[in-house]
């Protein structure tokens, strides 16, 4: 399992001490690693400290903030296990909930996505979201309920052909559209989202969202106009309800 982290410094520690445990508990052969994509805050030394204290967390430093989607991509380059799962940094989601995906991961599929049984944003961001899952599920004609739900779990060898170029947070609509269309079966299950407790959002300023929006046409332009990566195997997608969970009101851009 891994985090991409930045400014993470009051979430990060626990989460890497729940993985540890939650991880052990699953499986004896697991790794846990952190991307730390060039902090300004406490992030780098207590990441340097948890790896001094648990062997089995590793920890990767970006000398300089490079963007969301550089860091999943050292995450995923880095992981040496046949199964990889990462989530956030920040504390919106609970690592203890990578059992649900773990007992999803059956030998008919690939990948297990979560998805937000409810957005625990400010209304403006709800707001933001729906506008922007809409948009884009549209856009590029995509089966999931929750492109920009950050916790999954998958087998490493989808990497070996889908290569992920982005380093915005437009990663994860690329990431998903090119597994849809090279034929993976991906399930989706119900996860929760909290409120950030410290730090804030990154994304939410005018220039970031005009410069996402540029970011997606190119994509779009890209994967579906052009049509790279496409493939003519067909995806399976699933979407199991575990315990009654209600759809996710949406999606964070």
């Amino acid at each position: 399992m891994f985090f991409p982290a930045y400014n993470d410094g009051g979430t990060i520690a626990s989460l890497v001490i729940l993985a540890v445990q939650v991880a052990g508990r699953l499986t004896s052969d697991f790794e846990v690693i952190v991307v730390n994509d060039g902090s300004t805050d406490s992030t780098k030394a207590i990441l340097d400290e948890i790896a001094r204290t648990y062997p089995r967390v590793r920890v990767i430093h970006h000398p300089r903030n490079r963007g969301y989607g550089a860091a999943l991509r050292t995450g995923f380059a880095a992981a040496t296990k046949d199964l990889v799962a990462y989530t956030d940094g920040d504390a919106q989601y609970d690592p203890a909930e990578l059992e649900i995906l773990w007992n999803r991961l059956t030998p008919d599929a690939d990948m297990v996505t979560g998805y937000k049984i409810r957005r625990s944003d400010p209304l403006h961001r709800v707001v933001i979201g729906r506008l922007y899952h809409y948009t884009v599920t549209l856009l590029f004609q995509l089966h999931v309920r929750d492109v920009d739900c950050d916790f999954r779990l998958m087998r490493r060898e989808i990497f070996n052909r889908v290569k992920l170029e982005k380093n915005t947070g437009v990663i994860c609509l690329e990431m998903m559209r090119k597994i849809q269309d090279a034929g993976f079966r991906v399930v989706e299950v119900p996860v929760h989202h909290y409120h950030r407790t410290h730090g804030r959002s990154q994304f939410f300023n005018f220039k970031r969202v005009f410069w996402t929006g540029i970011d997606v046409m190119k994509l779009w332009v890209q994967l579906v106009v052009l049509g790279r990566g496409r493939s003519s195997t067909p995806v399976l997608f699933r979407n199991p309800t575990i315990g009654g969970a209600a759809p996710p009101e949406s999606t964070k851009p």
